[in-house]
């Protein structure tokens, strides 16, 4: 596998997973979804500033003393990666408004949706199966991105 797709699968759920269980967790001692929602974005937020960040930070003021050159570092395939979690991110937003604004707004006797996590099972289910599809093209037309079979930016 290529770095960039290991980095993508295996790395990232190895990180992701505990984030997960304490979501679980925390959605199921809370009343609604706000603490789940802002434990996994709150600990990605952390990732992904702090830890491109402050690397970034060290490695620059380190190449400046020693060297006295900038720390620069391409871009690579990020435009595409970046684009493409934008999207699949807005998809997983439009899921969670959707299913609040339906679950509040229609009160009938039985609730399609229910809130955001949860719920009744079929809506629960089908929720879980198109976040994890979600996942899974962010893995797929990434992999593609890195083997060359499709164009990046």
């Amino acid at each position: 596998l290529k770095t960039s797709v290991t980095a993508i699968t295996l790395v990232a759920l190895g990180t992701s997973l505990p984030d997960t269980l304490a979501s679980k967790i925390a959605a199921q001692n809370s009343d609604n979804a706000d603490s789940a929602i802002g434990n996994i974005t709150g600990s990605n937020s952390v990732n992904v500033f702090l830890g491109l960040g402050l690397p970034w930070v060290i490695a620059t003021i380190y190449r400046k003393a020693t060297t006295g050159e900038d720390y620069a570092v391409p871009s690579g395939t990020l435009a595409f990666s970046v684009v493409l979690f934008l999207c699949t991110a807005c998809c997983c937003f439009i899921i969670l408004i959707a299913r609040r604004k339906v679950s509040f707004s229609i009160k009938v006797s039985v609730q399609m949706f229910g809130g955001e996590l949860g719920g009744p099972k079929i809506s629960r289910n089908i929720s879980a199966v198109v976040l994890c599809l979600l996942w899974v093209v962010y893995i797929l037309f990434s992999a593609l991105q890195a083997y060359g079979v499709i164009a990046g930016f």
